[in-house]
């Protein structure tokens, strides 16, 4: 591949890089900022408010026959993956929680090997394999303080937002980026309104940063994050665009360092480095044949 043509594939990989790393500022922003113990607000305000405002803005309907498509990648990409998000971020260091989606880029060679019959380049599988090696590492590093509510909510959201971008790839519902965004945060959102209503205490009166948080959550991380990263669907090879997703713990971990006074030494710094290590590898190495 020539340098020429090079260059629109790698800013296309920039700029649905932005998404995880907002998404990576998720942990701090929740365990130091929000209220406490809870996670299902907090996902409900991030989705709700942005989606609805990408629907005024777009005011596009959705065909008929893709309602139940958008149904279920509002569930997997949205409801049920925000919700489990700050579940893992009330309960897990912010790198450690982050790591945790090593798995994404992996599961999607599963899914695109069992359904599709495609078979990965074996450089991007091995670059996928360490990149999940090196969760393992940093998860059973004694530094690592383990819940296990929290491990299997990063765990279960890592599945489940592979599996949306794995189907959002396959159906190619027939709306503009924008509106396709909105439907589902707006989906994922009235999906979470019952269980925050159920499983969370109400919110008490919030303080000015309180709110800049809330906002910030909602317009960066919602309303930005999900158009770059639906964008970069759309637009990159499949296991590419998931293994950006573990670029949350770059952000993750340097702003635990740089804000919280957080360090990761010995065999968990090996395994972050491995981690990150297989995100530069699986976007060297994935074909760019969509």
């Amino acid at each position: 591949m020539s340098t020429a043509s090079a260059l629109p594939y790698w800013r296309d990989v920039i700029l649905t890089a932005v998404a995880p790393a907002i998404w990576g500022s998720t942990y701090i922003v929740a365990s130091e900022l929000l209220p406490p113990d809870r996670p299902f607000t907090a996902a409900l305000i991030r989705t709700l408010p942005a989606g609805l405002l990408l629907l005024l803005f777009t005011r596009q309907m959705p065909a008929r026959r893709d309602w139940w498509r958008l149904l279920v990648l509002g569930a997997l990409n949205i409801g049920i993956f925000q919700a489990l998000l700050f579940v893992a971020a009330y309960r897990l260091p912010g790198g450690l929680a982050a790591v945790l989606s090593a798995i994404q880029p992996l599961l999607v060679m599963v899914l695109a090997w069992a359904v599709d019959g495609r078979s990965p380049a074996q450089t991007t599988l091995w670059a996928a394999l360490a990149g999940v090696l090196g969760m393992a590492i940093l998860l059973l590093s004694p530094q690592t303080v383990f819940d296990p509510v929290g491990v299997a909510a990063a765990l279960l959201g890592a599945a489940c937002m592979a599996s949306g971008v794995w189907l959002t790839r396959r159906w190619q519902l027939d709306l503009p980026l924008l509106p396709l965004t909105g439907w589902q945060l707006v989906i994922g959102g009235l999906m979470l309104a019952p269980v925050a209503w159920l499983a969370d205490a109400p919110l008490p009166p919030l303080a000015r940063l309180q709110w800049v948080a809330y906002a910030y959550l909602s317009l960066a991380g919602a309303l930005l994050a999900y158009a770059l990263w639906f964008r970069g669907v759309a637009r990159l090879p499949t296991v590419a665009v998931a293994s950006l997703g573990l670029l949350s713990p770059l952000t993750a971990v340097v702003l635990g360092w740089a804000l919280l006074s957080q360090s990761i030494t010995g065999g968990a710094l090996f395994g972050l480095a491995m981690v990150l290590t297989s995100v530069f590898a699986v976007q060297w190495t994935t074909p760019r044949s969509k």
